[in-house]
C-alpha cells in the first residue's frame, strides 16, 4: 500500500473555524494549560471515589473493547480520559463497544490524552492505558498496518490538533493512518445532536422549565460550536434550551441572563453536554459547593434538577461517531 495521511478531516476542521471568523492562533502554552483545566480530576472527590465499582476494573475494561487479533488493522480510539469508573465504562466503554461492533475486522484500541488521569488509574486500582504515543508504538510493534483514529472529542480542538500532529510523526511506521471527525463537525452533526438531546429532554420542556446544558469550553477557536449549537437549537424552534459552558463563553452568567429575559421560568434541568459526567458534571454542575451551577441556579430562585448523564452513554450519539469512523474507514479506499 502507498504510504499517506488521510488529511481530509482537515478541511471540515478548517470550514469549522471560518464560522466564527478568523481569531488569533492559540499558543502552545495555551495549548497545554488549557487541555488540562479542571476536566483533569487531579482532585478526585473522596465520596465519589468511594462509591466508585473497583471490583474487577480492569476485567470490566477489557470487555468495552474488542479483543486483538491477528488482524494488521486496527482502530484507535482517542479519549480525554475520566477517573469515574462507573462513568467510564457506559460513556467511553459504550463508545469503543460500538465501533467495535461495527467494524469486526478490526482490532479496537484505546488511549486517553490526560496523563494525570491515566496515573490516577493506574495508582488507586492498577489499571494501565495507553496515553497516545504509547498506543501508537504498541500498534507499530503489533505489526499494524493501516491505522484509523477515532476520537471522542467533542469539537476540533486545541486535543484534536495535537492528534493530528502526534499522528503526522507515525506517518512512515503505517502504509496508511485515517483520522475521523470528532462529535460535532459539520451541520448534519449538530442537526443529529440537536434531535438527541431534545427528544431525551422532551418531558420537562414545557414553558416553565429551562432545559441547561454545561459544556466545557476552550480558548481554542473551536470553542465557536457551543454559540452556533445554541443558534440552531434555538432556531429549530427550541425556545427553552440553553447551552454554557465552564471554562469559556457562553458563561453561566450568560445563561442566567437570557433566563431572566425570558421570566416564566420556575425551574432549571441542568446536564452536562460532555461526552462523558465526570467532574464537571458532579462537581462543578451538580456539586453542592457555593459556586456549582446547581447552588447558584438555586439562590437565583429557580428549583433545579440535575441530569448525570454523559453524551457517550446515548446510542444515537455513539451511531455518530460509528458513521465518523465508517466515513475514515471509507476514505481509505480512495
Amino acid at each position: 500500500m502507498k504510504k499517506r495521511v488521510v488529511a481530509w478531516m482537515m478541511a471540515t476542521l478548517m470550514a469549522t473555524f471560518c464560522m466564527a471568523g478568523c481569531g488569533a492562533k492559540e499558543t502552545a502554552q495555551n495549548a497545554g494549560t488549557t487541555a488540562q483545566t479542571k476536566e483533569t480530576e487531579t482532585t478526585v472527590d473522596t465520596k465519589a471515589e468511594e462509591t466508585e465499582t473497583t471490583v474487577d476494573t480492569q476485567a470490566a475494561e477489557t470487555e468495552t473493547v474488542q479483543e486483538e487479533t491477528d488482524t494488521d488493522a486496527a482502530i484507535l480510539v482517542v479519549s480525554f480520559g475520566t477517573s469515574y469508573n462507573d462513568s467510564r465504562d457506559i460513556t467511553i466503554g459504550a463508545i469503543e463497544t460500538a465501533i467495535a461492533e461495527a467494524f469486526p475486522e478490526y482490532d479496537v484500541r484505546r488511549a486517553f490524552t490526560s496523563q494525570i488521569i491515566i496515573d490516577i488509574l493506574k495508582d488507586r486500582e492498577g489499571l494501565e492505558i495507553d496515553n497516545v504515543e504509547e498506543a501508537l508504538d504498541r500498534a507499530v510493534a503489533d505489526g499494524i498496518k493501516t491505522l484509523v483514529v477515532q476520537p471522542t472529542h467533542l469539537m476540533n480542538g486545541f486535543e484534536y490538533t495535537d492528534l493530528v500532529d502526534a499522528l503526522a510523526d507515525y506517518e512512515d511506521q503505517f502504509d496508511e493512518i485515517a483520522i475521523a471527525s470528532p462529535l460535532l463537525t459539520d451541520d448534519a452533526d449538530y442537526d443529529a445532536v440537536i434531535d438527541v438531546i431534545t427528544e431525551k429532554t422532551a418531558s420537562y420542556d414545557d414553558g416553565e422549565t429551562a432545559i441547561v446544558f454545561m459544556g466545557h469550553g476552550t480558548e481554542a477557536e473551536s470553542n465557536v460550536i457551543y454559540e452556533t449549537l445554541q443558534n440552531k437549537i434555538t432556531a429549530a424552534g427550541y425556545e427553552n434550551y440553553y447551552i454554557g459552558t465552564v471554562e469559556a463563553e457562553p458563561s453561566l452568567d450568560d445563561v442566567i441572563a437570557a433566563l431572566k429575559e425570558n421570566g416564566n421560568y420556575k425551574k432549571v434541568v441542568l446536564e452536562p453536554l460532555m461526552v462523558v459526567a465526570g467532574d464537571h458534571a458532579n462537581n462543578d454542575m451538580a456539586g453542592d459547593e457555593e459556586d456549582s451551577w446547581k447552588t447558584i441556579l438555586t439562590n437565583e430562585g429557580y428549583e433545579v434538577e440535575c441530569l448525570i448523564e454523559g453524551l457517550g452513554q446515548i446510542p444515537a450519539i455513539q451511531d455518530i461517531y460509528v458513521a465518523h469512523t465508517k466515513a475514515a474507514v471509507d476514505s481509505l479506499a480512495e
